[in-house]
């Protein structure tokens, strides 16, 4: 392989150039196809049916987003800006400089597997809605959005709410939850090409086609996408491709709308992070695939496809009443591939083999561990306007198959394994059941009150684990979660109060946790309290938050085989904190914004367990009051927007972020530096039709890690701490062209 870094190859420049013409290929079949199903082909964008723009906007969306005035700490995103900010890495990366965020990346770049953080808290306790419909995978309740690569090119808008926000579908928000919106009416027909090349040959091509208004009444929106990388770490090579397509039916009253949209991840596992003396040397090593003798195996991978199917119908009855409904289901398949070396065949059930000479009891070998699974469901509200009172009648119904089984398909000693031997294969269903009501009443010109009640019915039966086939679990919970606040306005001021009450069920890896004990379903009391001010020129924002909690479950600092964390209950935690946003536009060729969060994160009597090897057993340490892992009590970002000319802008961003710890021991051996990273883009735009632009991530090369886990033991007589870690990498570039037709 070559040597990774801000060069191309001729390979790379072909695999870019045959990708993009591979998308032209394939999009101009879609385009055909959608034409034959719109019949007429004639455009018409003087339909008055469009002119409506209050029916233009989703109905399903609506439901479950907070309106301007609504007592909730928010940030929206436009289609322009969601646009600015994709440049190819995934979804996380697009929102790093909303306020209390905080990303990383496996393949240390932002393309692959990323993560997101809001408060501290990670992404199986933020509540994602794709047009309303919940994302969240209903086990893990983890967001896998390396799953559907480049869907934010699809976005017409976004919103990210902090803390428990309002009710949505799908599983409990306890730090966030992101509602990505596609439904949004394209008026104007339109082809647009984006390909994008940078570092550690990073390439994305996409073509995005709107037809505009097509025979008075249909829209067709479609992309196809193609993602490729090497990574930052060593053999964390992504190969990603992804399509949509959306096609609807629009008239005075009603809309119909069928979306269908795919994506296919192909990723060298990079989830083992670096152990803290090797990164001092190397810090792009990776141990993946490194079991086997010689060079690492070469298809240590992980492979996933996940189609989504999404049909809403929406009723307009008059000017005050409308309702919409829709039907959706999401189908993953895939399984990751590991070379596993000295493996005892008892472990995967199987009798010690007789050879003729010699009693086989271990043997190297290759599994997969697959996972197969239907997700699917409706969502649907009713929705009351007047000029007073606005209310929303609400809720979901869904149901989560899965299929979770392990094969070997090859070993060294392959006699001593079957055929496509299975060595486990569980099953889990969850049923999830929601309803919701949303009141808002304006009292006065400046007084305006909301209230939000929700109810969820949670059926959740599973039929073993990989390390406990035996281990059967079936629980039902119910919870009641209810939200109320009041919002004052006067001018460009506005100011408010929030109470917010969640409550979620743990994920499957905390029930596997332990035999004995099942892990409790968390709660939280949120209060928030807020003032914004804003003008034509400027914007200002305050928001304090209080969130208490009852039986969070937080990290512990280890990790299992496959990246996921280990969680246990606390009794009581909070997160105390203050969140300041500003914007000011200076003059018409100078711009600012900036964030900044202060908050504390602590455990209250905490008790942590460490293995002791020598003796057996655990010993312990109490801490009465200790920092929340991976709850940074400072981080800010800016951005300052100039403009020299009248076609170019230079835009200047940087992030920071405090110091986290890898544990709940606020110890500092076992946390990651505190970090502040620099960007800076040039962009050169020519009749809003062409887009030339270079962005450089990272420009002072700053050496840091966002993200890492750490375990400790006592042997020999002596504590051990082991710290691992993921790495970002130093300077990197992304250069790309946008042509809109």
């Amino acid at each position: 392989m070559p040597a990774k870094g801000a060069k191309f190859s001729t390979t790379g420049f072909s695999a870019w150039m045959f990708s993009t013409k591979f998308i032209y290929m394939k999009l101009n079949l879609l385009v055909s196809s959608c034409l034959i199903f719109a019949g007429m082909g004639c455009f018409a964008q003087n339909n008055p049916v469009f002119n409506d723009t209050a029916f233009l906007q989703p109905i399903e969306v609506t439901a479950v987003r907070a309106a301007d005035k609504m007592p909730i700490a928010k940030t929206n995103l436009s289609k322009k800006e969601i646009e600015k900010n994709n440049i190819g890495q995934d979804l996380p990366f697009i929102l790093n400089q909303t306020p209390s965020v905080v990303v990383n990346a496996d393949a240390g770049n932002g393309i692959g597997y990323t993560g997101i953080r809001i408060r501290g808290t990670d992404a199986s306790r933020i509540n994602i809605t794709l047009n309303g419909i919940p994302y969240n995978d209903a086990e893990s309740q983890g967001t896998f959005l390396v799953n559907i690569p480049d869907f934010a090119s699809s976005a017409g808008s976004m919103q990210v709410q902090r803390g428990v926000g309002t009710s949505t579908n799908g599983a409990g928000s306890f730090g966030g939850s992101i509602n990505v919106s596609t439904n949004e009416v394209n008026t104007k027909k339109g082809l647009e090409l984006n390909s994008t090349a940078g570092s550690f040959y990073s390439f994305k091509n996409s073509l995005l086609f709107n037809s505009g208004i097509l025979g008075k009444n249909f829209t067709i929106d479609a992309r196809l996408s193609n993602i490729r990388s090497d990574g930052y770490i060593d053999r964390a090579n992504s190969n990603l491709q992804s399509f949509y397509t959306s096609t609807a039916f629009v008239s005075a009253k009603n809309s119909l709308r069928l979306n269908i949209f795919s994506g296919k991840e192909k990723t060298y596992q990079a989830w083992n992070g670096i152990d803290e003396n090797t990164l001092k040397t190397n810090r792009t090593y990776n141990s993946a695939g490194t079991e086997k003798t010689g060079d690492p195996y070469a298809n240590e991978t992980d492979n996933y496809t996940q189609t989504h199917y999404q049909l809403f119908y929406n009723h307009k009855f008059n000017n005050n009443w409308k309702a919409n409904a829709a039907l959706f289901l999401t189908k993953g398949k895939g399984y990751y591939e590991q070379y596993k070396a000295g493996e005892s065949l008892s472990d995967y059930g199987l009798p010690d083999f007789n050879n003729g000479s010699t009693i086989i009891t271990t043997t190297d070998l290759i599994r997969r561990l697959w996972l197969d699974n239907n997700f699917y469901g409706s969502i649907f509200s009713l929705q009351y306007n007047s000029p007073k009172t606005q209310l929303i009648f609400g809720g979901g119904i869904n149901q989560y198959d899965g299929k979770h089984y392990g094969q070997i398909i090859a070993a060294v000693q392959q006699a001593a394994v079957p055929a496509n031997y299975r060595y486990y294969n569980n099953k889990a269903d969850k049923k999830d059941y929601s309803a919701y009501t949303k009141w808002t009443e304006k009292l006065s010109s400046h007084w305006q009150t909301f209230v939000d009640l929700q109810l969820r019915l949670v059926d959740y039966t599973i039929h073993g684990f990989r390390y406990n086939p035996s281990l059967n679990v079936s629980e039902q919970y119910a919870f009641f979660n209810p939200k109320a606040g009041i919002t004052y306005s006067w001018k460009n001021l506005q100011a408010y109060f929030s109470y917010g009450r969640a409550a979620k069920e743990p994920n499957r890896d905390d029930f596997e946790s332990s035999s004995t004990q099942l892990a409790k379903p968390e709660k939280l009391n949120d209060f928030e309290a807020g003032l914004e001010l804003k003008n034509t020129r400027s914007s200002f924002g305050a928001n304090i938050f209080y969130m208490s909690y009852k039986d969070q479950l937080v990290l512990t600092g280890k990790i299992n085989d496959v990246g996921a964390y280990t969680r246990t209950n606390i009794p009581n935690s909070y997160r105390a904190g203050i969140e300041l946003t500003t914007a000011i536009q200076f003059y018409k060729w100078l711009s600012a914004s900036a964030n900044i969060t202060l908050s504390k994160n602590k455990v209250k009597n905490f008790t942590a367990f460490i293995d002791d090897y020598d003796n057996g057993g655990q010993q312990t340490k109490f801490y009465k009051k200790a920092d929340i892992a991976f709850s940074p009590s400072v981080t800010g970002a800016y951005s300052i927007n100039i403009w020299p000319l009248k076609k170019t802008e230079i835009n200047l961003s940087g992030k920071y972020v405090g110091r986290q710890y890898l544990d709940n021991t606020s110890q500092k051996s076992r946390s990651l530096n505190d970090f502040y990273v620099q960007d800076i883009r040039f962009n050169y735009n020519w009749k809003k039709t062409l887009l030339v632009f270079l962005q450089v991530n990272n420009i002072f090369s700053k050496k840091y890690e966002p993200n890492g886990y750490s375990f400790s033991y006592i042997y020999g007589g002596t504590q051990t701490t082991e710290n691992y870690y993921f790495p970002m990498a130093p300077v990197y570039w992304m250069a790309g062209l946008n042509i809109k037709l």
